[in-house]
């Protein structure tokens, strides 16, 4: 048994908004999409993420998939396959750039925000994602969760409205081959509960490909690496 963050509705009316609180359900894995963060394989995680092995869906030729259980820093890119929906696998070049920690106050001024929501702990992560297959997946979620401190995966909330400060969507409603999109995604970490990964975790069996990194706030500069790899602090504008 094990538990999973449904994914959350926030629905804005009249002259405010209403963030509706996110439900989180204890279920088997199956086919209602439930996931823990926690998983065990015969592979090998890679740190670089190459993949030596037979992927593990039929990708385009040319193109290498990430082998899973790969860990990443932040702005490693990882190439990963999925089924969105049977007969149809999904190839994505994926490189999560931040994650940042915010806060009701600063960050949802005109939403009415309820009691249960208000304990959990808002996150925004950024991410850019090219489609380097062959199937069109407009219209799709982007498919990555984040891991909180009690290992539990949380999906990303959605939106029925334009939310300015992380304006957080599915796909395109095209988005083929070549197509690129930066993506904000909003997610709520229930009990105050932490951000520790972002998973890109399609099914159960999948040894998870992770992205660690320090969390930000919003609008705060990213550091940089200078031409010996050494970090160095961006130019504020």
């Amino acid at each position: 048994m094990h538990t999973l963050l449904m994914r959350s509705r926030l629905v804005p009316f009249a002259a405010s908004a209403v963030l509706v609180p996110a439900l989180v359900l204890a279920g088997c894995s199956g086919d209602d999409g439930s996931k823990d963060a926690s998983a065990s394989s015969s592979q090998t995680p890679s740190e670089s993420g190459s993949a030596t092995t037979k992927p593990y869906l039929p990708v385009p030729d040319g193109v290498e998939l990430t082998a899973q259980g790969s860990r990443l820093d932040l702005g490693k890119p990882a190439v990963v396959a999925y089924e969105p929906r049977q007969d149809t696998v999904g190839v994505l070049d994926v490189k999560v750039t931040s994650m940042e920690k915010t806060t009701f106050a600063a960050s949802f001024k005109g939403w009415q925000i309820d009691e249960a929501t208000k304990k959990t702990n808002p996150y925004f992560v950024h991410a850019t994602v090219k489609n380097v297959g062959k199937s069109d997946l407009g219209g799709r979620p982007v498919p990555l969760y984040i891991v909180d401190g009690r290992n539990t995966l949380i999906e990303a909330s959605m939106f029925k409205s334009t939310f300015k400060p992380c304006p957080s969507r599915p796909f395109p409603k095209k988005f083929g081959h070549g197509d690129t999109v930066k993506a904000c995604l909003v997610y709520l970490s229930p009990r105050h509960g932490d951000l520790t990964a972002v998973s890109f975790r399609p099914t159960q069996a999948f040894d998870p490909i992770t992205w660690t990194g320090e969390l930000t706030r919003p609008g705060a500069d990213q550091p940089k690496k200078d031409d010996k790899g050494k970090k160095k602090q961006g130019k504020k504008g």
